[in-house]
């Protein structure tokens, strides 16, 4: 059963990648730029080079984050579509502590970012757990407005009172630099950061719990059936609001390191989207760890592609969105696509 299980799920990642991809190089085409050259291009800059193959490891790691807090809350019948605001709300408060104490010893900054981080996006995400719960408002509804809401409150404070007046700042909207001891360790003469052994942490933690406690079993038997887990006397209401909250600090995490490690200061629209592309990578992986890792890593090496094929062959930006929005397409069309069971 799980072969078979197995098996379809790699055939419907195949289809997807195919009838994406092959649209993908039809309009590159039809924009007078030569896809084969953009694929080798792309090959032999991320799989021939270790600063390429780093640098997608290294975009994996928001996507690992905001893919498992999708991935999470779906296990008790939740959607949580808001990954990008809860990443931005983890950044945001992390920001906040470098400012308000700027002299804690290295020992204790980086635990005090993690947990500002987690408690930023976590808050974020409980308070949309908190409507569902007492049954105002759907949390695919609230969680998708919040992610807008979000990089505005950024914006206010990196404007505002948290504009960097340093000697020969940018002109562009950013925090303060965070000092050394504020700053995610990096491994291996790259940019890959200790948010991968984070984000791989909970992965593991996420599969433990749901396949091997008691808490994992309730959880889900509330997405199965939540009236028939209230009638077993399950508090519906709690869970919801908990398992929010640790979906929404996980998305936190993701934008904690990403000021932390990479870019030493909050800036304003500093993710290219890393929420939007979790939720999709989630979806896509079915919210199985090992294929988020497989999927997480693909879309990391399509949106460095993005970059490089700026700079090789001149393909905007903004057609790597293209492609993602065609992936959802097809992933969002799976039940109808040949060789997958209903």
């Amino acid at each position: 059963m799980k072969h078979r299980e197995l098996k379809n799920t790699l055939l419907r990642h195949g289809i997807v990648l195919m009838i994406a991809l092959t649209a993908y190089a039809a309009g590159l085409l039809l924009a007078g730029k030569n896809p084969v050259a953009a694929f080798v291009d792309t090959v032999s800059f991320t799989f021939g080079t270790w600063y390429g193959f780093s640098e997608v490891c290294m975009r994996m790691i928001p996507l690992l984050l905001t893919a498992l807090a999708v991935a999470l809350p779906s296990t008790v019948g939740l959607i949580n579509v808001g990954g990008e605001g809860q990443l931005y709300m983890g950044a945001w408060l992390a920001t906040w502590g470098v400012i308000t104490f700027p002299n804690l010893p290295a020992g204790v900054f980086i635990p005090f970012l993690i947990l500002l981080g987690f408690v930023g996006g976590g808050a974020w995400a409980a308070l949309a757990g908190f409507f569902r719960a007492r049954g105002w408002i759907n949390e695919t509804i609230t969680t998708l407005l919040m992610n807008y809401i979000a990089p505005l409150i950024i914006g206010f404070f990196v404007y505002g009172s948290w504009r960097s007046r340093e000697p020969g700042a940018s002109a562009f909207p950013q925090s303060i630099a965070f000092p050394p001891a504020a700053r995610l360790p990096r491994f291996f003469n790259s940019r890959i950061h200790l948010g991968m052994v984070i984000a791989l942490i909970l992965l593991a933690v996420f599969w433990f719990i749901m396949e091997k406690t008691k808490w994992g079993l309730k959880m889900k038997a509330i997405g199965g059936n939540p009236e028939a887990a209230r009638r077993l006397g399950f508090e519906i209401g709690p869970y919801i609001v908990g398992v929010m909250f640790i979906a929404g600090g996980i998305a936190g995490l993701a934008g904690m390191a990403e000021v932390s490690a990479l870019y030493g200061r909050l800036r304003a629209g500093f993710s290219p989207g890393y929420g939007f592309m979790g939720f999709l990578i989630s979806w896509m992986a079915g919210g199985k760890p090992a294929t988020i890792v497989s999927m997480s890593f693909i879309l990391a090496f399509i949106f460095s592609a993005g970059s490089l094929l700026q700079i090789t062959q001149g393909v905007p930006f903004a057609a790597i969105n293209i492609l993602m929005a065609m992936m959802l397409f097809v992933v969002l069309a799976k039940p109808r696509l040949p060789g997958v069971k209903r």
